[in-house]
């Protein structure tokens, strides 16, 4: 299992960082939109999409 940090654009325009395995819902910070749900495991983008993945 390799977790990451990614970046999420969001449906409104704007760009955020979320955790891979986010083990909470993840809403967007603009919009509200939800970005990310938890799933037991990878976290399921909802309304977004991955841009990059942030190197460590």
């Amino acid at each position: 299992m390799t977790s990451k940090f990614l970046v999420v654009k969001c449906e409104c325009g704007n760009e955020q960082n979320i955790f891979s395995h986010a083990s909470s819902p993840v809403d967007c910070k603009v919009c509200g939109k939800r970005l990310a749900s938890p799933s037991g495991g990878k976290a399921i983008i909802t309304n977004g999409t991955v841009v990059k993945e942030l190197e460590e």
